[in-house]
């Protein structure tokens, strides 16, 4: 018989943050991923001038190849935090984060330059994965979707800003600049959690540095059936927006005619998530994760359908701003609370299964966001028509998990009665 798992995550009342900074504070690691994605969106067109590329298209792999690695990379920051803590682990990836932007800064190739990203998202993962473990060391089930509503509805900003930020950039100074105010950034943010984050692991629930007691822990997380269904499907709905993320320029800037009003109109959406980020928190704890995400998930597919059908009669960018809109408005709602589900099970093992569900999600979301974006024709099909299909398997997926059964809420003792022991315990 399968021993229970309990959830003492370690809350004391000594915890040197309140809500607000710790929220804002979780949001600004997330974040820094972010605007190395985000900032660089504007710049793609004068970078591919640069640097000679002859295929537009190629230009793309500078934000793929670093979503690619950063899947890549998360697969060691958990399993690493949950030995030595979190707080190192943290301190290192932005360290590291600092020193990468300033290579990217200098190189003098194409080549150069996508080694130096990849490198850099592998080695700063951390700042996505450690988040979610960090939150789930003190909170859990329907209180740790809400945070994580907050958390996203807080880094939201910098996709609202951070286009506008590197087209401001290239008003005044060259795309390199941009890399330098990505360092100066993550500079800022490393003094802040050196001075203010504490260690949030258990003491008792320190896990050893071996192969096989790291594989065995991560393996629980991939064979956890009511964890499998919502990380992967998570992965799927992600690799379509990563798709949208990787030909926006070429679609909303290019295609659709927008030019230098492409940032103005990626922010705005970007504020709309933000807002449904919120929603999401507000409502979550009355109606519970797994029923409002459900509900956004078929939304999300109808909404997709609909566009699909739009895009093969050829729309305009006032058709295509509102429902894509809408399609990144589901997503605030699935994703947080996916992401909430995913973990439940996992108390003692928070920092190897967020590793390995990060690692899943990123690795399988970027590689199929970076096919859908190199199959981009000059139209918005193919996007839409990834969405659509993501949106199917993530359904299938998710009633995996479920038995079959959508929109039910499990009471919190529920998460742990058939979780597993962690390896070695």
């Amino acid at each position: 018989m399968r021993q229970r798992m309990t959830s003492p995550a370690p809350r004391s009342d000594k915890f040197p943050m309140g809500e607000l900074e710790f929220v804002v504070m979780m949001a600004s690691f997330q974040a820094l991923q972010a605007l190395a994605i985000d900032v660089m969106l504007p710049a793609l067109g004068a970078i591919g001038t640069d640097l000679h590329l002859a295929d537009p298209n190629r230009r793309q792999l500078i934000v793929g190849v670093f979503l690619i690695c950063s899947g890549l990379g998360s697969l060691f920051p958990g399993a690493l935090a949950d030995r030595f803590g979190r707080r190192p682990v943290v301190l290192t990836a932005i360290t590291s984060y600092v020193l990468l932007s300033m290579v990217c800064a200098v190189s003098a190739s194409f080549e150069l330059l996508l080694i130096a990203r990849g490198m850099m998202g592998f080695v700063t993962s951390a700042m996505i994965v450690m988040p979610m473990t960090i939150l789930r060391d003190r909170f859990e089930g329907d209180r740790m979707a809400r945070s994580q509503s907050l958390i996203a509805m807080t880094f939201m900003v910098v996709p609202m800003i951070a286009p506008m930020l590197g087209q401001t950039v290239l008003l005044f100074a060259g795309w390199r600049w941009i890399f330098g105010i990505m360092g100066g950034l993550a500079a800022c943010v490393f003094a802040w959690a050196w001075t203010r984050l504490p260690e949030t692991l258990h003491p008792d629930f320190r896990q050893p540095v071996r192969f096989g007691v790291i594989a065995g822990n991560m393996g629980l997380a991939l064979k956890e059936r009511a964890s499998l269904g919502y990380f992967l499907g998570a992965a799927f709905v992600q690799a379509a927006l990563f798709g949208y993320i990787n030909s926006a320029q070429q679609l909303v800037g290019e295609h659709f005619g927008a030019g230098t009003m492409f940032p103005v109109i990626f922010g705005c959406m970007a504020l709309v998530m933000a807002c449904t980020n919120f929603a999401n928190a507000r409502i979550v704890e009355r109606f519970g994760a797994r029923r409002v995400s459900h509900a956004a998930l078929l939304c999300y597919i109808a909404v997709g359908a609909l566009h699909l059908a739009l895009a093969m009669r050829g729309e305009g960018l006032w058709t295509f701003l509102p429902l894509m809109t809408l399609s990144m408005c589901m997503l605030s709602f699935i994703g947080s609370n996916f992401q909430a589900i995913s973990l439940q099970p996992f108390a003692r093992i928070a920092g190897a299964a967020a590793s390995v569900m990060a690692f899943v999600r990123m690795v399988l979301g970027a590689t199929l966001g970076s096919l859908i974006g190199q199959a981009y024709d000059g139209t918005a099909r193919p996007i839409m028509a990834a969405m659509v299909i993501c949106g199917l398997i993530a359904l299938v997926l998710v009633l995996y998990s479920e038995g079959g059964r959508l929109f039910r809420r499990l009471n919190p003792p529920e998460y742990y009665r058939n979780a597993p022991p962690p390896v070695g315990h």
